[in-house]
């Protein structure tokens, strides 16, 4: 990172590192893993979060770098670094994170759900009985299933799957006099649980240590000298030409049985592993010595998320909520008329996503309704948005659903809703070419009268059930014609053709979103300059376009106050004299993951600029995806964004944390007197006192 001028020009622009800004959130994640306000087993699971999230890093960012430095690319980032540079660096940082990771496990949280009488058990620790009952289960419920491989000249190294669990045995043959040094795998099904509890007991095991303990049972006549376990992460993102696909659906299909095999980027292995057998390992999946993670631990901690789910102990957990359902919508038996007398905000958790689903449940059976238009980019198992899209279809509507194939990890989940949709009648589509669908829209066009009126429904979110009690998102439900107009215009860009698509009042990328953004800043800047009242307050998840950043620069250096809230990837450095040093970055991990994005731009002390949508500031946001921005121009529900949630989350002062000019984050420090506050636990008694409110409509 280069350092500011300390001449009288402004200091030349500097950028934080994509990956390691993002590397910086998740050792955020892993703090919420030490934090006493949460109940244990919260903390059990965010440490298991740590471990989903590495898995995405190298699957997708470390292998895509490490195809650079292979192709001979020359590629830089933001900050100047190639890809070599980015490599070396990503190793040593991650190398720090995974130690901190099994740190907390076996010196934090182990003990501490030992002490509530929860335990992990390792092979040093069965007792008699325990051995007894795992070796019933082993030969009951592992055994049959396992299938040992051996490597020698006959049976060369298998292809090994992706992030599966395997175990790599040293086997002898006691009946020759040298030691011998025969190698062994066993890869294990994924069928098998890999956290099992011992019956009767409140003792758990992972099911790396079982396979350890009863490994020369698969070996019969051999000795295992040393088992142990690895993971290998392989290369996982889709690389094809759309432009030259005849059928994207199948196209992906075909690479994602491809990426199962994909070219290894990580080994997790037992630390304890024979140095000689390592070396046979990594020659035999073409990997190098510096990606490979001795792990002092169980492998793989994203299992502890099964085990949250196993231990029957809600007194170690988060108080159970049920989201408010406000009152427009409580009393209303049909949703349209509650929605045509106005606008209906929803912001969830908080306030429940089940009007969401009314929307198209009621949509789907209502003999008025004609058609139906969505956008799915992820959805939920046995989501309800799908069944009722396609009862709508079976009930004779039209019934337009954009799938988007390519939403990453999800592709395999999008297929299938794709064909289920098909086989019904729903016209599936599958967004325009080189473009990712992310904006979250439905359209519902209902006969009322002699007129056809169309009512829509937009938000922050995935229409997915399971995420909406976790993710913080807004939903906007409307029949403004001025916004409905609009989103059908979308539906039929993203259904048919269309090189310039004009929109007034909803912003849509790749086409108006950019530009907006940086002419809306550009506003701030110049009023600034002139004396005006001047403020920016944006919260969304990542900032990363270099244009947008150095605006930001450039309106903080005209005196512009720039409040971020972001709570991932942050490219832009603020707090520089000179450059950057009226910008603030604070990102806020709590129980909810904040994922609503929100864009205030003052506006002179006019009437401020108030924006909702699906779109961070990242260039794949401006310029590779479709997003939706809309504005919020109701005064009571701009009222309502801008002084109950945007602002009040930048008094947050016990779980926002403030980004500083290295990279590192800081809690926020109380002035004497200043009571805690806490956005996410203000939102939830506020919902409760709303929700025990008698009703009045």
């Amino acid at each position: 990172m280069n350092s500011p001028s300390s001449s009288n020009q402004p200091p030349k622009p500097i950028y934080f590192n994509r990956e390691l800004s993002w590397l910086a959130f998740n050792q955020r994640v892993l703090q919420q893993a030490y934090s006493p306000e949460y109940p244990l087993l919260e903390r059990m699971r965010y440490l298991s979060f740590v471990s989903t999230n590495l898995d995405e890093f190298f699957e997708i960012r470390v292998s895509g770098l490490i195809q650079q430095v292979d192709s001979g690319a020359s590629y830089k980032s933001i900050d100047g670094l190639d890809a070599k540079q980015q490599l070396h660096a990503i190793i040593e940082t991650t190398n720090k994170l995974v130690s901190e990771q099994y740190e907390c496990w076996e010196r934090a949280l182990a003990p501490a759900l030992k002490e509530e009488g929860i335990v992990f058990k390792t092979n040093k620790d069965f007792t008699p009985k325990e051995l007894s009952w795992l070796e019933t289960y082993f030969e009951k419920q592992i055994y049959p299933v396992l299938t040992p491989l051996a490597i020698d000249p006959a049976h060369p190294f298998p292809q090994l799957i992706n992030k599966g669990l395997n175990i790599l045995a040293w086997l002898s043959n006691p009946a020759t006099e040298e030691r011998e040094r025969i190698m062994a795998v066993i890869p294990v099904p994924r069928i098998l649980p890999r956290v099992i509890h011992i019956e009767e007991t409140s003792s758990y095991v992972f099911l790396s240590d079982i396979l350890r303990a009863f490994a020369d049972r698969l070996f019969p006549g051999y000795t295992v000298e040393g088992a142990w376990e690895f993971r290998i992460t392989r290369n996982s993102d889709l690389y094809f030409d759309e432009e030259e696909v005849e059928n994207l659906l199948q196209k992906i299909e075909e690479e994602l049985y491809k990426i199962r095999r994909g070219a290894a980027v990580r080994l997790e292995i037992r630390r304890d592993v024979d140095d000689g057998f390592l070396e046979q390992l990594l020659r035999a999946i073409h990997l190098q010595k510096e990606y490979v993670f001795r792990i002092n631990g169980p492998l793989n901690l994203m299992r502890l998320f099964s085990a949250y789910d196993m231990i029957d102990r809600p007194d170690l957990k988060f108080p159970a909520f049920t989201p408010y359902l406000p009152a427009v919508l409580a009393n209303a038996e049909v949703i349209f008329s509650a929605i045509a007398k106005e606008d209906i905000l929803l912001h969830h958790p908080y306030e429940s996503f089940a009007p969401v689903i009314d929307f198209v449940q009621q949509a789907a059976r209502d003999p008025q309704v004609f058609a139906i238009k969505q956008t799915l980019y992820r959805t939920s198992g046995g989501s309800p948005i799908v069944e009722a899209l396609k009862e709508a279809s079976r009930n004779g509507k039209q019934v337009t659903v954009l799938v988007e194939l390519k939403a990453r990890f999800d592709e395999a989940n999008n297929i299938s809703w794709a064909r289920q949709l098909e086989e019904v009648g729903v016209h599936v589509v599958y967004g325009l070419v080189g473009l990712k669908t992310h904006c979250k829209c439905c359209l519902v066009v209902r006969r009322e009268g002699n007129d056809l009126v169309r009512y829509a429904h937009l938000g922050t979110g995935n229409y997915n059930v399971k995420t909406a009690r976790s993710y913080t998102d807004l939903s906007l439900l409307t029949a403004r014609q001025e916004i409905t107009d609009e989103v059908a215009d979308l539906f039929n860009t993203l259904t048919g053709f269309a090189l310039a698509p004009y929109f007034q009042k909803l912003i849509v990328s790749p086409f108006n979103y950019h530009r907006l953004m940086q002419e809306y800043i550009k506003v701030e800047t110049e009023n600034a300059i002139e004396g005006k009242p001047a403020r920016i307050v944006i919260k969304i998840n990542s900032l990363s376009d270099r244009e947008t950043i150095d605006n930001l620069y450039l309106a903080s250096q005209a005196g512009v106050q720039v409040e971020l809230i972001i709570r991932g990837i942050c490219c832009l450095v603020p707090g520089v004299k000179g450059l950057s040093e009226n910008i603030t970055v604070r990102s806020i991990l709590g129980r909810f993951l904040e994922h609503s994005r929100i864009y205030y731009f003052e506006n002179a002390d006019r009437d401020p600029r108030l924006y909702v949508g699906s779109g961070d500031w990242m260039p794949r946001n401006f310029f590779r995806r479709i997003e939706a921005i809309f504005p919020i121009d109701n005064q009571k529900l701009k009222h309502r964004i801008i002084d109950h949630y945007l602002f009040p989350v930048l008094k947050d002062n016990v779980k926002a944390q403030v980004l500083q000019g290295d990279l590192s984050y800081e809690d926020v420090q109380r002035k004497e007197g200043d009571q805690a506050f806490s956005i996410q636990k203000h939102l939830l008694e506020q919902a409760l006192l709303d929700s025990q409110k008698p009703s009045t409509e």
